[in-house]
């Protein structure tokens, strides 16, 4: 009896470890991380900071090999960072963000070339003091855009050439590059960009892209590019949202549109907030700072479960979105990593806690990832 009662307890627990052997080769089946899943549809990115560049934050560099098959620089590739000063270019830390995406195997974006923003101040700036003449801001801009482009040659697949040139209303941003240079600033760029590295993709990335005055004049602006004969591979649309702006049928819009030029959509800076905005409905202009008010820093001790669930509802209806235009959209990148990174926390509001990425402060996947990768996954059956 003791020898038939051994060998029956050996066949159940056999039964037990096939059925368990089974059920993880079918867990194995559906691709659990996210670029697994998007594959075939659009590269998932994200935008690396500096601990991550250099390693000093192991458990983000675990999710990022994980997860993402796509990085595009935070900060280490402004203006400001590789050209302090004229002609004394600092290299350090965007070659270890290319050499990063390389040895990962991800697709590198460089980002970014021509901005208003993060420019030092010699960059507009003659030696008598005065603002710089239209020639002396061309070449200056020629030279900082060939030095960068042609060291990143077949490394970098592709650029974030002119950034948030173009207002709320579709004028152009009197920024100094267009009070000195005019318009054609915008041109020039993308010429120089292609002129150092003829393979490269080149993109245009603007914030608000779905208002109807911005739409219409960063369509303006890129016909008038691609009827001279300029290059232009993508248009970036960042991707800043708020929980109730814009909507989902303004954003649609604005791929459509874009994707009727002819070249490819690009989601550049996803992120979603969920606190409120202080004066105005969106938007992304780093020079906007506004006094701390606890009244608008409703959630320092944690996010209601509503709260969580609207975020995730809210995310998972964009990315809906992306996928169904996934014939046009090739590449949705989230602007960094975990809640306690993201620079939403401090803009415009300094010392708020924000929830707007898809991983939590304990580096922990939130559930919005799952629904993502099941979203993508129904696509393939």
């Amino acid at each position: 009896m003791k020898r038939r009662g051994f060998f029956r307890n050996i066949f159940l627990l056999s039964l037990l470890a096939l059925s368990l052997s089974d059920g993880k080769s079918q867990n194995q089946i559906a691709p659990a991380r996210l670029k697994d899943a998007l594959e075939g549809k659009f590269l998932i990115g994200l935008a690396m900071n500096e601990a991550q560049i250099t390693g000093r934050d192991p458990e983000s560099n675990k999710l990022i090999n994980e997860h993402f098959n796509a990085v595009v620089a935070e900060n280490c590739m402004k203006i400001e960072s590789l050209q302090p000063k004229e002609g004394q270019f600092n290299f350090d830390l965007a070659d270890k963000f290319v050499n990063y995406g390389l040895e990962h195997k991800m697709t590198v974006i460089g980002h970014t070339l021509v901005w208003h923003s993060q420019v030092p101040k010699w960059f507009f700036v003659g030696a008598d003091g005065k603002t710089v003449s239209r020639e002396q801001l061309i070449e200056r801009m020629r030279t900082h855009i060939t030095t960068v482009v042609k060291r990143y040659k077949g490394k970098v697949k592709g650029w974030d050439v002119v950034n948030e040139a173009i207002n709320d209303d579709g004028s152009w941003r009197q920024s100094p590059f267009y009070k000195i240079i005019g318009k054609d600033f915008v041109k020039l760029a993308f010429q120089f960009a292609h002129e150092a590295d003829p393979q490269a993709e080149l993109y245009y990335n603007d914030y608000s892209m779905a208002m109807d005055g911005r739409r219409s004049g960063v369509c303006k602006m890129v016909k008038e590019l691609q009827e001279a004969g300029v290059k232009v591979t993508a248009i970036g649309m960042q991707g800043h949202l708020l929980m109730d702006y814009p909507t989902i049928q303004d954003y649609e819009k604005s791929i459509m549109a874009f994707a009727a030029l002819g070249v490819k959509v690009m989601i550049t800076e996803m992120d979603i907030t969920v606190l409120p905005f202080p004066d105005q409905k969106g938007g992304a202009d780093v020079s906007l700072k506004h006094q701390y008010d606890p009244k608008i820093n409703p959630y320092s001790k944690g996010l209601p479960d509503s709260v969580a669930v609207a975020l995730h509802d809210r995310y998972a209806d964009f990315f809906r979105l992306f996928l169904k235009h996934r014939d046009v959209i090739s590449r949705v990148n989230v602007w960094g990593l975990t809640d306690a990174q993201s620079w939403r926390n401090n803009w415009p509001v300094f010392g708020r806690t924000d929830y707007p990425l898809l991983f939590d402060r304990k580096y922990q996947a939130k559930p919005i990832v799952n629904t993502i990768i099941k979203e993508a996954n129904q696509l393939n059956k």
